[in-house]
């Protein structure tokens, strides 16, 4: 097939490993033949077969699939996943979810799957049905790279019709199977395909064509916000913060744009519509002093001293009191935190008076207060907070020395002046360490010593 031939010359360079996702029906079982064919031309090629476990005839369709590869001498991987019918998120997007996950821990250099130009135009009337924006609307790319994938995602097919598939695999007398849950109209997509494309292509003769045609242009419109959003983003986003009176000299469409670039630049998904205009609402509007958050689904969206900062939405940590005996760690799993005791002499925690008295570790509590200057008034530890560059997210989760039930070491903001210890005397040290799998480090500013 000529047009896969060339997809693969565009990107495919050689003696490159290709994973084709392989579900035994018309569309992967034509691009197998294909690039079976293709296959002197200097890749190698594998395939991975998915077994959802929904339909009785799983097991027949996984026998089907190691027994075409078998035949190719292509070598399969079959991934076993269960879903259950009260997912929260619908069996269609529970099954799509595990698929992304086996995909993207894939070690290959592509992984290609065999969507063509009809689905392509059911693509685009969904995401329109959706009310989804340019970026939306421009549907699948030939070519995709994910954030959290090994692979690049390869759709040889797009050209392609589902009509075209269909003779070349009679041409090549090609067996396939027939899922019969796409015969299920419950599901929008099968609906759309069953019963509300015939419609379309029957008073506009050829509307996949002009469909996957109008992606392209969304496609060419997507871009151009981006390159508009990357201009935007060179002054106004620094690493993880958005600048908000940056954002809010721009036109509303060009904020809205900048704001959707900077979360995604996060890693985050897309929230809808109404939490993104609401997000930027409050971004724009919002009295600078005022603490703001709003939950964008997976993340919460901050606006602390004139920057905006997306961090993973969670509920307020739990963590019992920790008694400190002189151990050198101790961690704090609610937050993910260790606090080091390092000795020292002449600074830090004076070691007597931590050793005198029950020393814990803990979370806040409120009415802490301390002193952190000799002679200084004993002050709230919720006023020092709010003074200190500690964002406001990070101040729950903040581990805190106490002594008899006195606060002498906050992280962040430093010792209590009547617990330091003087010259010469011994004196320990605590520091927050972030712990991330194996490895540790100090943690972010807001949670150091």
């Amino acid at each position: 097939m000529s047009r896969v031939a060339a997809c693969l010359a565009r990107h495919v360079p050689p003696h490159a490993r290709l994973t084709l996702a392989l579900s035994g029906g018309l569309d992967s079982v034509v691009l197998l033949h294909a690039l079976n064919v293709l296959r002197p031309h200097s890749f190698d090629l594998h395939a991975v077969h998915v077994h959802h476990g929904l339909s009785s005839r799983a097991d027949d369709w996984e026998q089907f699939c190691a027994q075409i590869c078998a035949a190719l001498a292509v070598e399969l991987s079959v991934h076993r996943i269960r879903i259950a019918e009260s997912d929260p998120a619908g069996i269609e997007a529970a099954a799509r979810r595990e698929r992304r996950q086996i995909f993207a821990a894939l070690d290959t250099d592509f992984l290609l799957t065999a969507h063509h130009k009809n689905d392509q135009a059911e693509t685009l009337m969904l995401q329109l049905l959706r009310g989804a924006g340019p970026k939306g609307l421009s549907a699948m790319a030939e070519l995709q790279r994910l954030p959290d994938w090994y692979a690049a995602q390869l759709r040889p097919l797009l050209p392609v019709t589902r009509a075209e598939l269909w003779c070349y695999a009679q041409t090549h007398a090609l067996d396939w199977v027939e899922d019969e849950s796409n015969l299920d109209t419950r599901y929008r997509r099968n609906a759309l395909r069953q019963q509300v494309m015939p419609l379309l292509d029957a008073h506009f003769p050829g509307v996949s064509n002009t469909l996957a045609r109008a992606a392209a242009l969304q496609a060419d419109a997507a871009e151009l916000l981006d390159d508009l959003a990357r201009l935007d983003a060179q002054a106004a986003i620094d690493g993880a913060r958005l600048d908000c009176p940056l954002l809010a000299a721009l036109s509303i469409p060009r904020a809205r744009n900048l704001l959707r670039y900077f979360i995604g630049l996060q890693g985050w998904p897309m929230p809808n519509a109404r939490r993104l205009n609401e997000a930027l609402h409050q971004l724009l509007d919002a009295h600078p002093a005022a603490r703001m958050c709003v939950n964008l689904g997976g993340a919460d969206l901050h606006r602390f001293r004139d920057g905006a900062y997306l961090v993973p939405a969670r509920a307020l940590p739990v963590q019992a009191p920790k008694v400190w005996r002189g151990e050198p760690f101790i961690a704090l799993e609610a937050v993910g935190l260790r606090v080091a005791f390092t000795p020292t002499v002449g600074s830090g925690l004076k070691r007597t008076l931590l050793d005198a008295g029950r020393t814990e570790l803990r979370l806040r509590e409120g009415r802490e207060r301390m002193r952190l200057t000799p002679g200084g008034p004993h002050r709230t530890l919720k006023n020092l907070l709010q003074e200190s560059a500690i964002p406001p997210w990070e101040r729950e989760r903040l581990p805190l020395l106490v002594c008899d039930g006195r606060l002498v070491w906050a992280a962040g903001l430093g010792v209590d002046a009547d617990f330091k210890a003087g010259p010469g005397e011994a004196g320990v040290m605590p520091a927050c360490v972030q712990t991330s799998g194996n490895n540790e480090r100090i943690s972010q500013p807001g949670l150091r010593a």
